[in-house]
C-alpha cells in the first residue's frame, strides 16, 4: 500500500473515531470538510456545534480522549478557556467545536466550500490561477 493511501485511510479512522466521540457526547449538526485538495495543513475538518460552553468544553475533551484511547495524540488545543471554539489539531485531522453563535459567525463550511470552488474554476481564485500559468 503506498504512503498516501496509507494515510488517507489513517485520516478516516480518525475521522470515524472523532465522530463517533462528538455523537455519544452528543454534538450537533456534526458536518465533514475535506480539505485534502486545498491545503498541506490537514485532511480533514470537522465542525460541531455545543449547546452550552460546558457543552463545548465536554465534546472536545470526549474527541481527546478517544483519539488518545486509540493513540492519536493531539499537537495543539485552542480556546479552551473562551470555550466559544475550541480547536482540537491531530494534523490529519481538526475538530472545530463551535457554540451556535460562534459557528454562524464564521460559517467554517461555506468558506471552504467558496474556496475550494474558486479554485476549482468557479470563481475568482481561478481567474488569478489561471493568469499565473506559463504561456504554452
Amino acid at each position: 500500500m503506498s504512503k498516501q493511501r496509507e494515510k488517507t485511510n489513517e485520516a478516516e479512522l480518525m475521522r470515524d473515531i472523532a465522530i463517533a466521540a462528538l455523537e455519544e457526547a452528543k454534538g450537533e449538526d456534526i458536518k465533514v470538510i475535506d480539505v485534502r485538495q486545498l491545503t498541506d495543513v490537514t485532511d480533514i475538518m470537522i465542525v460541531s456545534t455545543g449547546t452550552s460552553d460546558r457543552h463545548v468544553k465536554t465534546l472536545s475533551s470526549r474527541v481527546l480522549e478517544a483519539m488518545h484511547e486509540a493513540g492519536w495524540q493531539h499537537v495543539g488545543v485552542e480556546g479552551e478557556e473562551a470555550r466559544d471554539w475550541i480547536l482540537v489539531d491531530f494534523v490529519d485531522i481538526v475538530v472545530h467545536v463551535m457554540r451556535e453563535q460562534a459557528r454562524q459567525r464564521y460559517d467554517l463550511e461555506s468558506l471552504w466550500d467558496k474556496t475550494f470552488n474558486e479554485l476549482t474554476g468557479e470563481g475568482p481564485a481561478a481567474e488569478v490561477l489561471e493568469r499565473a500559468k506559463p504561456a504554452s
